[in-house]
């Protein structure tokens, strides 16, 4: 494995364990094998690594994002297809999906916030999106499209997290998430959107 790559998981698995400010370059640097001026030659600074292990880590969610925002399809099955990228997203790499949900909920003006912002608000202007394209089927939104964006989101991420303590605790396993369970939880989802 390169250098690059090395340094990239090892910062990766340290943030997911203990969090981005109580990781120190020397600690990463000495996981990965290497000294700290290699990880500035890569990266610049502890900032600019976590930008790059953020960007790393959601090119391909990003991509799936897009596909599903081009495919044209029904509300429902448009949701059905974002919630099973969310699950694909934290299935691939569960520490990668925990790390960027805990990167969020930290201090706003804590710098790995201010890394993690502009991907959250992407994600949820892409989920506006979805809505107000549905208003045809949804009927007069009356800016209720960031209402539910924030209902969806909330939705997918809290199903994730739990279904994950809930299936490790039972198993010490990681959860597989089959279609059934995505088209169930956007279905109570639908169903609260049309009660």
């Amino acid at each position: 494995m390169e250098n690059r790559t090395r340094i990239l998981e090892c910062a990766k698995d340290l943030f997911y364990a203990r969090g981005y400010d109580a990781v120190g370059v020397q600690e990463i640097a000495d996981r990965a094998g290497i000294t700290k001026p290699t990880l500035y030659y890569y990266f610049g600074s502890k900032l600019g690594l976590l930008k790059a292990v953020l960007e790393e880590g959601l090119s391909e969610f990003r991509r799936m994002l897009s596909q599903v925002m081009d495919a044209g399809l029904g509300i429902q099955e448009t949701l059905y297809r974002t919630a099973a990228a969310y699950c694909a997203f934290f299935e691939k790499d569960r520490k990668y999906y925990m790390m960027f949900m805990s990167l969020f909920y930290s201090a706003r003006e804590n710098e790995a916030y201010q890394a993690v912002r502009p991907y959250v608000m992407e994600f949820y202007r892409a989920s506006v999106s979805i809505f107000e394209r549905a208003s045809g089927q949804l009927g007069n939104m009356r800016g209720r499209q960031e209402q539910f964006a924030i209902g969806f989101i909330g939705t997918i991420n809290h199903f994730l997290l739990l279904e994950f303590e809930r299936e490790e605790a039972a198993t010490g396993g990681t959860p597989r998430i089959g279609e059934e369970q995505i088209r169930s939880v956007v279905g109570q989802f639908m169903y609260g959107i049309f009660s």
